[in-house]
């Protein structure tokens, strides 16, 4: 038996699924989910095989969600807004599934991941985390693991991030939260009109900063409005020069 869920916000959307998959008998539904809170707790449940899963819900998204899982499932994307199906394929989901469709349309995304029985390799798991959480940046959140709680960053909200090993700490008024990604990643992404990186282990936001400091021979600090004081290095310093017109 080939254990699936179903998450999406509508309850419509969810009964119209569980029915078309009545033509399953191999396909058991293990739950119905209304958010991405609830799916990802089932899916850390059940570890199904297959999952239909919406992209815009309250919340947390589908993507968001997907960043969060260990293990991600096979997914098959249900949503309204077809300007995600090009981001779904690129996160290798094994269809998508444009609100309305019928029983036909639906029976050709399910055939799809029986006869590929698709197996994910590291590679494309890596791929998959990668394009979610562009993806999450470009909607200006950050979804990130507390303990066992989920805290969605706004953009807005950052201060500066800081390089920790493999690990980015982002910086807010509410603490500091660990992201497993690279500086360089959030370089790459975040918008260089908001954010600059001033030296190989920081970024910051450039409406949080006050002033500059001597610092040691021809060097300088950053002043934030938080007090902290941020290096600049050999290679910042240009591009602070350029984002800040001196």
């Amino acid at each position: 038996m080939i254990k699936a869920l179903i998450i999406d916000d509508e309850p419509l959307a969810r009964s119209i699924i569980a029915q078309y998959l009545l033509a399953y008998a191999e396909i058991e539904i293990m739950a119905e989910c209304g958010n991405g809170f609830e799916g990802l707790k089932a899916i850390n449940e059940h570890q199904p095989k297959l999952v239909f899963l919406d992209i815009q819900m309250p919340k947390i998204t589908g993507f968001e969600m997907l960043e969060l899982l260990d293990n991600i499932p096979s997914i098959i994307f249900t949503t309204a807004y077809d300007e995600f199906a090009l981001k779904a394929f690129e996160a290798n989901a094994i269809d998508y599934l444009l609100k309305p469709f019928d029983q036909e349309r639906f029976n050709k995304a399910v055939d799809k991941f029986l006869t590929n029985n698709p197996i994910q390799s590291d590679q494309q798991k890596e791929k998959i985390e990668l394009i979610t959480q562009q993806n999450n940046i470009q909607n200006e959140r950050i979804v990130v693991k507390t303990g066992n709680k989920i805290k969605v960053i706004s953009i807005y909200d950052i201060t500066h991030l800081t390089s920790d090993d493999d690990y980015v700490n982002i910086h807010t008024a509410d603490g500091a939260f660990l992201k497993n990604q690279t500086l360089s990643f959030f370089e790459k992404n975040l918008d260089p009109k908001l954010f600059v990186r001033v030296h190989r282990s920081f970024i910051v936001k450039i409406d949080q900063i006050i002033k500059l400091e001597p610092y040691k021979k021809d060097g300088y600090l950053l002043v934030l409005k938080t007090g902290e004081r941020i290096p600049i290095s050999k290679t910042g310093y240009p591009k602070l020069k350029a984002v800040l017109g001196i």
